[in-house]
C-alpha cells in the first residue's frame, strides 16, 4: 500500500516509519531530486512562483465549487469514454463494460446526492446500457459469417 502526497508516492506499511520519519537515503526519487529554489535562476523562480499561483488558482476554484458538480463532471467523462469505446468501427466492449460499470456505480451509488446533474446522469447512463446491449447483441452476428 501507499500513500500519495504532492513529493509523490510513499509506501506505507505497519512495520515501517511514517515517510516524515525515514530517512532521506529511502526517499524514493522524483521532486526529492530537483534543485532547492534557490539554486533556480530568476528567470526559473519566477516561472516556478506563476505555476504556484495557477495551482493556487485552480484549487481554489474546485473547492468553491460543490462535490457533487465536480463529481458529475467526472461521470460525464465515464459517459464519454464509454461512447468512444461503443462508437468505434470494432466497438471494444470490454472497455466499453468497464466505463458504464464504473458511472453506474457512482450515479447509482450516490443516488439523490448528485444535484440538479442526477437526472442528465441517469438518462445518460441509460442510453449508454441500451446501446451496449445493441452493440452486444450485433457482435455475435458479426462474427457468424453473413446475414
Amino acid at each position: 500500500m501507499s500513500l500519495w502526497t504532492p513529493d509523490g508516492e510513499h509506501p506505507v506499511s505497519k512495520e515501517s516509519p511514517a515517510p516524515a520519519q525515514q530517512a532521506p537515503s529511502q526517499a524514493p526519487p522524483g521532486p526529492h531530486d530537483m534543485p532547492a529554489f534557490e539554486d533556480l535562476s530568476p528567470e526559473e523562480q519566477e516561472q516556478a512562483r506563476e505555476i504556484a499561483a495557477e495551482m493556487a488558482e485552480a484549487q481554489a476554484r474546485i473547492a468553491g465549487t460543490p462535490a457533487n458538480v465536480v463529481i458529475a463532471n467526472h461521470a460525464m467523462g465515464m459517459y464519454e469514454l464509454a461512447a468512444i469505446h461503443l462508437s468505434q468501427e470494432q466497438p471494444n466492449l470490454g472497455e466499453a463494460k468497464l466505463a458504464i460499470d464504473a458511472m453506474s456505480a457512482v450515479v447509482e451509488g450516490l443516488s439523490g446526492q448528485l444535484g440538479e446533474n442526477e437526472p442528465t446522469l441517469r438518462e445518460a447512463l441509460g442510453q449508454l446500457r441500451l446501446v451496449f446491449v445493441e452493440l452486444s447483441n450485433q457482435a455475435p452476428a458479426a462474427s457468424g459469417g453473413g446475414e
